[in-house]
């Protein structure tokens, strides 16, 4: 940013090379017709002269634009102050060529003739010629200043406009932020007393052996979660260990009923997945899959890259739904679609379907992206 002296510089050298443009452009208009006439063409005094006037313009022109920014010509006020400034036109254009006269009679420059004969009669006869162009000037000056803080005003809004349009984006990322957060929150709770609820069952029967080591491996469990406590996408292999220490728990719990596997591409491992994306949907498939059958179920979890996408799929065949297509019970779909949502918006999807003959299955897709900017996933 300039400083006010430097600023003030910049005005006054505009302001000369303005009215230094206006006076060559007068003194060719003044020189063309007389050479297309063949006359005689007095140089130096239509020069000076030209170039003496312009410059008693320039003296005058930063009174003239204090005088705009007073009574600046907004729609409110507009005829009055085109009046008030058509007063001020009339004194401009009095004062200046009054004040011509005597300058070009110093320089030698005023034309030769009857009006040169005292001041008084060069000074009224340069202010009956010369009246209306100097009501021209100043107008042009008001409408140049007009134009500039048209020009300035613009840019600040559009400064101001980009500046509200920042601060609503940090504000919905702040608020996309708080969400995912607490969306995340209610998970780490929700697994965490029902596994505690598991262990009181587990010691309420006699199973304190399976209780002390369901509790170990929920101490693991724990370390993991709070680890990536503030973070919302953790690569794949993070994911998958977090999602091993808790099925190992759910193992315990079940003892044969349940079996588990797990595969994943290598070239997906890592790539960034929200953090406990997995864990809820095993979850449900878990609960609903051995709650409602006897017999042992297989909770499969695979993670295949393709172009630019990361599919995940949870599968059971546990007693599953009739429907081809269901929401799921519970707070984990529900959960993970908002989740998803906020993250990637139309750039993911969860989509819960029926298994043939029974179970169900889940599948995620998410946009492939490094947890580096030197990896290249799902290529």
């Amino acid at each position: 940013m300039l400083s006010p002296s430097r600023s003030r510089m910049r005005t006054a050298a505009a302001i000369w090379l303005a009215w230094t443009a206006a006076g060559l452009f007068y003194v060719t208009q003044d020189f063309v017709p007389r050479l297309y006439r063949n006359e005689s063409v007095p140089w130096r005094g239509v020069f000076v002269a030209w170039m003496a006037a312009m410059y008693i313009c320039a003296a005058f022109t930063p009174a003239i634009l204090w005088l705009g920014r007073r009574w600046p010509l907004d729609r409110e006020h507009r005829w009055s102050r085109i009046g008030l400034h058509l007063g001020f036109a009339s004194v401009f254009s009095i004062v200046s060529q009054s004040i011509e006269a005597p300058v070009l009679m110093a320089l030698g420059a005023f034309p030769p003739g009857p009006q040169a004969r005292s001041l008084a009669a060069a000074a009224s006869w340069i202010v009956v010629y010369g009246f209306h162009g100097g009501i021209i000037r100043y107008w042009v000056v008001l409408g140049v200043q007009a134009i500039v803080r048209s020009h300035q005003l613009a840019r600040e809004r559009e400064r101001e406009a980009l500046q509200l349009q920042v601060r609503s984006t940090e504000l919905a990322g702040q608020l996309t932020a708080a969400q995912l957060s607490a969306l995340k929150m209610q998970l780490q709770p929700h697994f965490l007393f029902n596994t505690l609820g598991a262990i009181m069952v587990l010691v309420q029967q006699g199973r304190t052996q399976e209780a002390e080591a369901m509790l170990d491996r929920l101490s693991d469990l724990l370390r993991l979660s709070l680890e990536d406590v503030d973070t919302q996408e953790v690569p794949l292999y993070r994911e998958l260990e977090f999602l091993r220490s808790y099925l190992s728990i759910e193992q315990v719990r079940f003892r044969d009923r349940l079996r588990v596997s797990i595969t994943a591409d290598r070239a997906a491992l890592d790539a960034l997945v929200p953090h406990m994306v997995l864990q809820p949907i095993v979850e449900n498939a878990v609960r609903h899959g051995l709650g409602q059958s006897e017999d042992a179920v297989t909770v499969e979890v695979t993670a295949n890259a393709v172009p630019d996408r990361l599919v995940l799929v949870v599968a059971d065949d546990g007693a599953g739904t009739t429907k081809p297509q269901f929401d799921g019970p519970g707070i984990g779909l529900a959960n993970t679609r908002h989740r998803l949502s906020r993250l990637y918006g139309a750039g993911a999807s969860i989509v819960a379907e029926g298994r043939h003959p029974h179970g169900a299955r889940i599948t995620v897709t998410l946009p492939c992206r490094a947890a580096r900017a030197d990896e290249e996933p799902c290529a």
